[in-house]
């Protein structure tokens, strides 16, 4: 079994409070996050112990991801928001979670994950973190493409 653990860091021009609303819209990651989809369960999903699936991969390639949300809050004198989540399997265990603060004229985000890989040599966990924080860059560039598209008449 490998640990894998990474970070990533991300500045976007939009205000914090945007950025935030769009992390927490858990089924609009599949519109940022490369070949990912994620269904929530009934009930509020943006609250603590709320549960959804996300499904990365294609076909019989997919990775099942199903996460509880272990703490969430944005507070408003801040503007910062931190969301935490726990990876209950079957194949990701761990934690991922992530700060949105405001930075300057824009924010910054700070996503990280440190999760256990069943079958996954410990020899190879530095080369699939990588690739993981690398997906998950790409993803926060593509968030900021969408979110740039979504309130440009703002």
């Amino acid at each position: 079994m490998a640990m894998i653990d990474f970070t990533v860091s991300h500045r976007f021009s939009a205000s914090s409070r945007v950025v935030w609303e769009e992390m927490i819209d858990w089924p609009s990651h599949a519109d940022w996050i490369p070949a990912t989809r994620v269904e929530v369960d009934p009930g509020n999903a943006q609250v603590e112990g709320a549960t959804f699936t996300g499904y990365t991969g294609y076909g019989p390639l997919t990775l099942v991801d199903r996460m509880r949300i272990s703490s969430i809050e944005w507070d408003e004198a801040t503007a910062q928001g931190s969301c935490e989540v726990e990876k209950l399997g079957p194949v990701l265990r761990g934690r991922a979670g992530f700060v949105v603060s405001a930075d300057g004229a824009g924010s910054r985000v700070e996503w990280s994950e440190q999760v256990t890989v069943p079958y996954l040599p410990e020899l190879l966990a530095p080369i699939v973190g990588k690739m993981s924080a690398l997906g998950f860059s790409i993803g926060m560039r593509r968030l900021a493409k969408v979110i740039a598209r979504k309130y440009s008449d703002l």
